[in-house]
């Protein structure tokens, strides 16, 4: 496995951006250097989402985005730049500037998830009319990677909780399992046998439905750039990133704790429920403390990435050094 850190150097302290520049971000995004600008996105909406052509640019404006501010941190927000320019999505190879250098190539319209398992409305999807029926909310997270460096983001997309209750699990949906897209052409990543594609990840049902588990199509009131997962990512806060699965194409309900590309790939380092800890480090590095992505100093890691008043209770009486 493969790491490149930026230096501290490379994320100015005047790229973060600043209240009144996002509240503007029009005139930001003209003034940043754009990535994948020739990538297809989803398009705005009026009331649901509008297919949008392979041609339009990443990047579209989304209208009609509620914000309750119920779980929204406070504090200072990562730069558009660096959240679109510093990734991890090995799909497009193991760098961190691979996936804004290479994911262009993705087409994300039309999009297709095929949801099955023990649900009553399994089927084919089309983007648009999984996410249609929902109303978008932007919220502002703490996100943590496994490598010790982390991001604050705004993050827009529906609860996980609303997709399943209109799907209709069954009693015998215990778990809830994830695949990202496999196209060689589109993700050259995908050449190498760095992971055994597809890219699988899961989740317990409680922690698919608690409130903070986000369905996202897009990050700072835009839709997806293709690097950061478009048109359809998962985001749960409160553990490492790369519980995060990008590019979602197939939704499964399943009785069993499914198997994850990471545990498969080295079980001893990427546990099955990769909830932030600073008491469990990682074999390689310490996760007692993590470096905010345009900022110098360290800080110190908070238990379940700060976010133990809404999610401690799932994992009570759990060893959580052993089910890391």
């Amino acid at each position: 496995m493969l790491f490149k850190f930026l230096k501290s150097s490379d994320v100015k302290t005047c790229e973060i951006t600043p209240e009144k520049t996002y509240m503007n971000r029009r005139i930001f995004m003209q003034d940043s250097a754009r990535i994948g600008a020739g990538a297809a996105s989803l398009a705005a909406f009026g009331g649901g989402l509008i297919g949008a052509s392979p041609a339009m640019a990443a990047g579209r404006k989304l209208e009609n985005i509620t914000r309750s501010g119920r779980y929204d941190t406070d504090e200072r927000q990562t730069s558009y730049k660096a959240v679109t320019s510093y990734n991890n999505f090995y799909e497009f190879g193991t760098g961190k500037e691979d996936p804004a250098r290479y994911a262009h190539r993705l087409n994300v319209r039309p999009w297709t998830v095929k949801v099955d398992g023990h649900v009553d409305h399994p089927g084919d999807y089309d983007l648009d009319d999984l996410i249609r029926p929902h109303a978008l909310e932007e919220r502002i997270y703490r996100m943590r990677c496994v490598e010790a460096w982390s991001m604050v983001i705004p993050w827009v997309g529906i609860p996980l909780s609303d997709m399943i209750k209109r799907l209709s699990p069954t009693s015998k949906a215990k778990y809830i399992r994830f695949e990202t897209l496999v196209d060689k052409k589109q993700m050259p990543g995908q050449k190498r046998r760095v992971i055994d594609w597809p890219y699988a990840e899961g989740l317990r049902m409680d922690e698919a439905m608690n409130p903070l588990t986000l369905m996202a199509v897009g990050l700072y009131g835009e839709t997806l750039p293709n690097q950061n997962g478009a048109p359809l990512r998962l985001v749960v806060p409160w553990k490492y990133g790369f519980k995060g699965i990008k590019s979602i194409v197939r939704i499964s309900f399943v009785s069993r704790k499914p198997n994850t590309s990471w545990q498969g790939l080295a079980a001893h380092e990427y546990g099955f429920y990769a909830n932030v800890n600073p008491a469990v480090d990682h074999p390689r590095w310490t996760q007692a403390n993590e470096r905010r992505i345009g900022e110098f100093r360290r800080r110190d890691t908070l238990m379940f990435n700060g976010y133990g008043d809404e999610v401690a209770h799932m994992y009570a009486g759990m060893n959580l050094k052993k089910y890391y």
